[in-house]
């Protein structure tokens, strides 16, 4: 049960400003393989393409993994083009996430295709070059051209070991140029292969919460002047940090590399219960952020957080999000360390936590006459500032409430003149708040807005 409305409003001339191109995505790589063994989706009892669901609740991209040579076919070129195909049917945007593995490539994994395994440096570059420009081809010539592709995955310390790895003892110069020297030649390849189309390149690391790690790689990138469009992160609280980490990361990144940035991965649990026999990746409290617990209802409100610490990104740099895996339904014999933090309960059907995306477009329509900006940062600890406006003189109230509707707070309570308005508000006068959800309410002759924040303690 949802015991809240939010209506979160921006215009143009603020750091805060929206556009209507924000990033509502899904990696549903697993759907081919899911539904070839038989699993199913629902909404309200009725069976349901699951890219029909998405695309009916908010979604408008779809993240796809594409696999060098797939031991089951998976995740190959062939089926990637097929769901891309199903994607592009629906109206939808395709990022493209090319591992350059024959498998998972991570942070801990980026092996190389077997058939790469005994090529020099130099035949691994032009490999790079040959098989980046074939496949971008072959999607172009099946009319799915990717929006934006993703060169390699989770990244942080390199791709294709032990040739293009880094960090660690392979923290060299040497190292550090064959890297940047085969990101390059996967982008050029890229450009070349569709010279008349753009397409934008993404550059994905692990280190959603992490910011000398972020700029540890991205000042590389700088260094070695490597061409990119999008930083793409990825954050999973059990894993990267908190979400007032992620925001000061996010928020950092942008201003200091003025690139867009999308967080490309992330999840959360609506339950820590478990349907098959497979261990779940996220099984007990220790691994929750506080203040959400693993219910349907904390998944949809860390979803909904997430989303609002994106787009409150200074200078319009925060572009989006991708939620990974929300159709990974265990079905046998394969079953699923995923099911938990699906979007889609033990039997397939469609939870209510899919509404984040939908509620936040719903409430990006602008109204002339007043405006409740979003609190930043959000979440907060102990202070905050909220910015208003008006468009006539009236008198005004702004008042702050816990989640029971009791009054914490007043911060205004007077006549203003038209105009726009910022004020700071310090959780620690109002008497010892605990973390949580609390709600910023103003109150004018024209209406009630109302706005949510997080304080974290």
């Amino acid at each position: 049960m949802r015991y809240f409305l939010i209506i979160i409003l921006f215009v143009s001339n603020t750091a805060f400003a929206q556009t209507s191109d924000f990033i509502n995505g899904v990696d549903i790589s697993f759907v081919p393989q899911i539904e070839d063994l038989g699993g199913t989706y629902y909404v309200e009892g009725t069976q349901t393409d699951p890219v029909e669901i998405f695309s009916q609740n908010g979604v408008g991209y779809i993240r796809l993994r594409l696999w060098h040579t797939s031991a089951n076919g998976y995740c190959g070129l062939a089926s990637t083009i097929q769901m891309a195909s199903r994607v592009k049917q629906l109206g939808l945007k395709f990022l493209l996430d090319i591992h350059y593995s024959d498998t998972w490539a991570d942070p801990a994994h980026q092996t190389k295709p077997a058939a790469w395994q005994s090529l020099s440096y130099i035949q691994l570059v032009d490999s790079v070059y040959s098989y980046t420009s074939s496949v971008v081809q072959a999607l172009d010539n099946a009319n799915v051209l990717p929006d934006m592709i993703q060169i390699g995955n989770e990244i942080t310390v390199g791709l294709l070991w032990p040739e293009g790895r880094v960090g660690g003892s392979y923290n060299t110069t040497t190292q550090w140029q064959q890297f940047t020297t085969l990101l390059k030649t996967a982008r050029n390849a890229i450009v070349d292969a569709i010279p008349d189309t753009t397409i934008p390149i993404m550059l994905h690391i692990d280190r959603g919460g992490d910011n000398a790690g972020s700029r540890w790689f991205f000042d590389k990138m700088n260094t070695y002047q490597v061409p990119y469009d999008y930083i793409g992160l990825s954050f999973y609280p059990w894993w990267h940090g908190t979400l007032t980490q992620l925001s000061q990361n996010l928020n950092d990144l942008a201003t200091r590399y003025g690139k867009n940035i999308t967080v490309v991965e992330t999840a959360y649990p609506w339950t820590l219960q478990w349907y098959d026999n497979v261990t779940n990746i996220v099984g007990n409290t220790s691994q929750l952020h506080s203040g959400y617990p693993a219910t349907v209802d904390g998944q949809f409100n860390y979803l909904f957080d997430i989303i609002q610490i994106i787009k409150n990104v200074p200078n319009n740099k925060g572009k989006g999000l991708f939620y990974w895996a929300p159709e990974f339904i265990s079905v046998q014999p394969i079953g699923s360390a995923w099911e938990n933090l699906a979007l889609f309960n033990f039997q397939g059907e469609l939870i209510n936590s899919i509404n984040a995306f939908t509620d936040v477009e719903d409430e990006l329509n602008p109204v002339s006459e007043f405006y409740l900006y979003q609190n930043y940062p959000n979440p907060f600890n102990p202070s905050t500032s909220i910015q208003y406006a008006i468009s006539s003189s009236q008198f005004v109230q702004l008042k702050v409430y816990d989640v029971l509707g009791n009054e914490v707070a007043t911060l205004v309570n007077e006549y203003k003149p038209a105009g726009n308005f910022e004020i700071n508000y310090d959780a620690s006068s109002s008497g010892g708040l605990s973390s949580g959800i609390y709600f910023f309410r103003l109150t004018t002759e024209l209406g009630i807005k109302s706005i949510k924040a997080i304080l974290l303690k």
